[in-house]
């Protein structure tokens, strides 16, 4: 298994080039932020398929929920849970 970073205090964390965030969540070890365009960002624990990205493999690097994409879905709210992240969405 890789090993994941969990800390228990800000970090630095490098987002993709232009992205402008507009909010941001964080669950007990995994945190998500939606961007000014309405995409998902989500990286950390993600056993149980927390981060959105249809399993259940951890990251210490952000990585866009492909699935809102996919189905033309813009992401508006997120809040994260222990083990969970909720969004609100539009079409």
């Amino acid at each position: 298994a890789a090993f994941i970073s969990i800390q228990a205090f800000p970090a630095l964390l490098d987002l993709p080039q232009d992205l402008e965030v507009s909010a941001v969540s964080c669950g007990s070890r995994h945190t998500a932020v939606i961007t000014r365009g309405g995409e998902l960002y989500t990286w950390g624990w993600g056993k149980y398929g927390q981060l959105g990205h249809g399993d259940n493999i951890s990251s210490d690097q952000a990585r866009r929920v492909e699935h809102l994409v996919a189905k033309g879905l813009r992401a508006e709210e997120v809040v994260c849970g222990p083990w969970t992240t909720y969004i609100r969405v539009l079409e």
